[in-house]
């Protein structure tokens, strides 16, 4: 449940952002977002999983169950597509993927696009490390990123880069035990799958 939180916060984060990179949004709606996420096990199956246009992928199909498996040592890892958080307020679109064993949730990739948007990734980045306080660089992922570990005890890596000229945030929440160096090929595979 603390992972499901963690990614609804996340999207808050995400809908400052994009506040903070656009003058001509109203930061008052920015951070709230246009529709409730389900629980993840309110969540569909993938056959039901909706579709992104313009070449977007499932964030499931971006980053295997094996490879969270592998990151965490535990055997048995599944996935299922997670909430949806679409943001009419600053066109923020992020899908998830909800990675579980033996019943528990053990992390979240989430998958945020701003169409339309000129969002640099370089402001994204900047605009994350100062609404998330004790964030550390992490070089080599997309066109910049950061780890943190928040006051939810959830750990989180981001990283930010264009897909065909569109601004794409992905990131991987999971519990705070989880470090920057178990994170990072995560959200590297989903990013150059991406």
């Amino acid at each position: 449940m603390r992972i499901s939180r963690a990614i609804i916060l996340f999207a808050a984060v995400i809908a400052t952002l994009s506040a903070c990179s656009s003058g001509d949004e109203k930061s008052d709606n920015a951070a709230k977002p246009s529709s409730q996420a389900p629980a993840p096990s309110a969540a569909p199956s993938s056959s039901a999983a909706p579709t992104g246009g313009n070449g977007s992928k499932e964030p499931c199909a971006l980053l295997p169950a094996e490879a969270v498996g592998k990151a965490v040592s535990i055997q048995g890892v599944t996935s299922a597509p997670g909430p949806v958080q679409d943001n009419a307020a600053n066109g923020g679109k992020a899908k998830s993927c909800v990675y579980s064993a033996a019943g528990k949730q053990i992390g979240a990739l989430a998958v945020t696009r701003f169409e339309g948007k000129k969002l640099k990734p370089a402001e994204m980045v900047a605009a994350l490390k100062k609404a998330k306080a004790g964030s550390k660089d992490v070089t080599g992922v997309g066109e910049g990123a950061l780890f943190y570990v928040d006051e939810n005890k959830t750990a989180t890596l981001a990283a930010a880069e264009l897909v065909g000229d569109v601004p794409v945030l992905v990131n991987y929440t999971g519990p705070a035990k989880m470090t920057q160096e178990m994170m990072t090929p995560l959200v590297k595979t989903a990013v150059d799958a991406n």
